[in-house]
């Protein structure tokens, strides 16, 4: 397993982020629009929506997600999500003997921006399919479509996040600078860097050596 090389700072000093996400972490800090529900745990909130599943629908649905967990498909959600940059993770469940459906996620950033970006890519059409069937929804580009996610999302009697200081796009940053960092590694110029007597100052540094016992760990 790859050692994680942690890097903070913020990520939108970064050129490369900025290009591939449509609003990063620009609404970390929580906006002046209405109170959302959810429970948060640093930068990360949590959005659980509970749906009563049109009668008769409830295998079209599991159709339409299987659809979306086909290889090619996913590939494109993965993009897109890459692409909004502030989505950890996000999960849909049947229950209740085919009568009700939960969507469930984890996002950086503010409610609204959360809506808004999805509305954005392919996501938004793939939400369209699967909350089609469940009853009254709008539509992900209706004007009301906040107004009925309010209505039917709970918030979580806890919410933990494993890493709450950290966003999607510093997570990203990590990956980049940790793969970086081991090709570096398997450089027979840092092998060489590492045996020179003139770096020996460097490398007993207690920095330093936190960086070697990371990489190594």
């Amino acid at each position: 397993m790859a050692p994680h090389v942690r890097v903070l700072g913020d990520p939108r000093s970064d050129p490369w982020q900025e290009s591939f996400t449509m609003t990063a972490t620009r609404d970390a800090a929580q906006s002046a629009r209405p109170e959302r529900p959810g429970r948060s745990d640093g930068v990360c909130s949590e959005f659980t929506v509970f749906t009563e599943i049109k009668p008769g629908h409830a295998d079209a649905l599991r159709e339409d997600l299987a659809a979306m967990a086909d290889t090619a498909a996913a590939e494109r959600t993965h993009a897109a999500v890459r692409q909004i940059g502030t989505l950890h993770d996000a999960r849909h469940v049947i229950f209740d003997n085919d009568t009700r459906f939960m969507f469930a996620s984890v996002f950086d950033g503010s409610w609204d921006t959360y809506i808004d970006d999805f509305a954005k890519t392919v996501v938004g059409d793939r939400f369209d399919k699967v909350f089609s069937h469940s009853e009254g929804f709008p539509g992900v580009k209706d004007p009301g479509v906040k107004d009925w996610f309010v209505a039917h999302q709970e918030p979580a009697g806890v919410f933990v996040s494993a890493y709450p200081d950290l966003t999607v796009q510093q997570i990203y940053k990590d990956q980049r600078v940790d793969d970086a960092f081991q090709e570096v590694l398997d450089t027979p110029e840092f092998r060489a860097a590492l045996e020179n007597p003139a770096n020996a100052e460097l490398m007993a540094t207690p920095a330093f050596q936190k960086l070697l016992e990371e990489a190594s760990a």
